[in-house]
């Protein structure tokens, strides 16, 4: 990753117990040219995120006798809109499913590899490219460059997961996108079972961008998907 060298160095949180993976992570991070913050405990780890707001936070599914998908899920209840990595032993369905469901935009696999990691580290932090485009659907405008919704005057933050959501139902607007659709373009994973992520994130994305007195947006199609049509 080219970092600019005026700029202070992006800063990534590590939430971990395990001596050997805090160690492995903190120094390949730091010879990447970023700032690594390591705590050792769920509490800890979600009021540090909160204090920082870093630009990326890495946590480890086992935190001794607490999980990491909890932390995940304290952070997004929050409100906290850095994207969250999350390491797993096991790369079956049901953990996959349960890493998105709980608010993590991706994860690594043990045992650790530093070339795996760091690509994943560098594809959410790479610097953004420089654009006014905007995609626009009624009074619901979304900014491509900030990743930031805007809706009758109030901005928006969005997760990563949330703002790649709206963005493709953005780009098809009033078409009626199936489930494999949005799943494989979205998270990329070819989910062969049944899973609620998708519904966990339009209820995410509804939240924000419908107020009190404002239409809803996000309209669900029973036994097919989703479209984004005026009521």
């Amino acid at each position: 990753m080219d970092i600019d060298p005026l700029a202070p160095p992006p800063q990534v949180l590590i939430i971990a117990t395990s001596d050997d993976l805090t160690t492995h992570l903190s120094q390949d991070l730091e010879e990447a040219g970023y700032e690594a913050v390591l705590v050792r405990s769920a509490g800890e780890g979600v009021q540090q995120a909160k204090r920082l707001k870093p630009a990326l936070v890495v946590v480890d599914r086992l935190l001794g006798n607490q999980s990491g998908l909890t932390v995940c899920q304290d952070l997004r209840g929050t409100g906290f809109c850095s994207p969250i990595l999350l390491f797993m032993a096991r790369d079956t369905l049901e953990d996959r499913i349960a890493c998105l469901e709980a608010g993590a935009d991706d994860y690594c696999l043990k045992p650790y590899r530093t070339d795996a990691f760091l690509n994943v580290v560098q594809t959410y932090l790479q610097p953004g490219q420089v654009t006014a485009e905007q995609l626009r659907f009624g009074e619901l405008s979304l900014d491509l460059a900030s990743r930031t919704a805007n809706r009758n005057g109030r901005t928006i933050d969005l997760t990563m997961k949330e703002f790649e959501l709206l963005r493709y139902l953005m780009e098809h607007p009033r078409e009626v996108m199936t489930r494999e659709q949005i799943l494989e373009n979205v998270w990329g994973y070819d989910f062969m079972g049944e899973s609620n992520v998708i519904e966990v994130y339009v209820r995410y994305l509804r939240l924000k961008i419908d107020g009190n007195d404002e239409k809803r947006l996000i309209q669900t199609v029973r036994g097919v998907g989703y479209v984004l049509r005026e009521s």
